[in-house]
């Protein structure tokens, strides 16, 4: 009897010491559990914070934000940028880089490059965009992401308007020495058709060395030649004459630059509500906007 007792009472401990082994496993499962799902879910958002990083770095419109300033690159171009009697940047592109810059909640700020370097101004990342009457070429939009064309343009040769007559065609000028803006269409303009020419740092230096005697002509943009020179302006004794090509105008981003897409929406809600015409006419370039 005394020895069936004691095989109960040591069955009896047996399970006792099993069940508690058991209730302890499970307890480290659980522990061990919640351990790989907290890790798991650290990692998670840890990879999601770092994609979110990634993606702000990408976008020109957290950078821009971030800083405060759309830094515009651009050169004296009047009508479209230019200083007033301040020293203010005013013209069409100027105002409608000011209203743009303002949708984003953000301050512009306009800074002069060398026209030839304007790629590698915008990859440095010393300027945000190039909004200065800039031509559509097949190297712009292949070096930039642009925005819809928004202004029609045409290379003119600009010369002494008491010659002008004697150079009517194409043809005639190649008797001509030519000033152009390094890096331009107009440079473009003149390698394509054989002319001689001389590259200066900007437009106005074109004019400038016309005006002085120092080149013969110069090609500038149709739109800058119709708001300098002739009657009631700095060059009265030029005028324009032949018409080298078409083109039209743009702004150029970084590419991959998620501003073209908001800027592309931008310009089409000016067109709709009027103010894109209504600053061009403030300029005297009505005629010349595209319809967004």
């Amino acid at each position: 009897m005394k020895k069936l007792l004691a095989l109960m009472l040591t069955g009896v401990m047996v399970l006792g010491m099993a069940g508690c082994g058991s209730s302890s496993s499970a307890e480290t499962t659980t522990e061990t559990e919640e351990a790989e799902v907290e890790e798991e879910t650290e990692e998670v958002e840890a990879e999601a914070e770092e994609t979110e990083e990634a993606a702000d770095a990408d976008s020109d419109l957290a950078y821009v934000q971030e800083k405060g300033t759309l830094v515009v690159g651009i050169t004296d171009f009047e009508p479209m940028d230019y200083k007033d009697e301040d020293g203010n940047w005013i013209g069409f592109d100027a105002d409608m880089a000011t209203a743009f810059a303002e949708s984003l909640g953000v301050a512009v700020e306009f800074v002069e490059i060398d026209w030839d370097n304007k790629i590698l101004e915008l990859d440095g990342k010393t300027i945000d965009c190039v909004w200065n009457g800039m031509t559509l070429t097949d190297e712009v939009m292949s070096e930039m992401d642009c925005s819809n064309a928004y202004s029609s343009n045409s290379q003119v040769v600009v010369l002494a308007a008491d010659i002008a007559e004697d150079y009517a065609d194409v043809e005639s000028l190649a008797d001509l020495s030519f000033a152009v803006e390094s890096g331009s269409a107009g440079e473009a303009a003149a390698e394509d058709n054989g002319l001689s020419y001389t590259s200066v740092s900007n437009q106005a230096n074109a004019l400038m060395e016309v005006a002085a005697g120092t080149s013969d002509a110069a090609i500038i943009d149709l739109l800058m030649a119709e708001a300098m020179v002739g009657e009631g302006t700095s060059y009265e004794d030029l005028t324009t004459g032949v018409v080298l090509v078409d083109e039209e105008y743009g702004v150029g981003f970084r590419q991959g630059s998620d501003l073209v897409e908001l800027l592309n929406a931008f310009f089409a809600e000016s067109y709709a509500d009027g103010s894109m015409t209504e600053i061009a006419t403030t300029y005297g370039i009505e005629n010349s906007i595209i319809a967004q």
